[in-house]
């Protein structure tokens, strides 16, 4: 049995030709944030006869079974990445698009005493900065 199609079925989900396609793009990609349209590119370029929209309904349940994470970067732009269990934060070039994902144990321990000075415990978060390259 192949990784797919074992990842497919611990997530809960049925095993279906475009359900392993598309996690084979996610997962093969050089790109970790992929927007929908590029994994239907993806399969366009495969000769895959797989539809935008049945693209866009595969990756909600994947995100739904946990499989992948969903990011808005800018302004409602969604882009998946394959949930690898290692938690990171993102920044993005306001001029390129460029994502570049970083993971910081200050801003993690910040984050925790914030809550907790609050009264709260932190169950979650996402940090996106926009940044822009240094001139000279």
């Amino acid at each position: 049995m192949n990784v797919e199609n074992h990842e497919l079925r611990k997530a809960g989900l049925k095993v279906t030709l475009p359900r392993v396609k598309i996690l084979q793009i996610l997962e093969s990609s050089e790109q970790r944030h992929l927007s929908a349209e590029d994994v239907f590119k993806s399969l366009m370029e495969s000769g895959e006869d797989v539809g935008l929209a049945t693209v866009y309904r595969v990756l909600t349940q994947f995100e739904s079974a946990g499989l992948v994470e969903r990011h808005n970067f800018d302004g409602g732009h969604s882009v998946f990445e394959l949930d690898r269990g290692d938690h990171h934060d993102h920044m993005v070039c306001v001029d390129t698009g460029e994502v570049i994902e970083f993971h910081s144990e200050e801003i993690e321990n910040l984050q925790e005493k914030i809550a907790e000075e609050n009264g709260f415990e932190l169950t979650g978060h996402s940090l996106v900065l926009y940044v822009r390259r240094k001139e000279g």
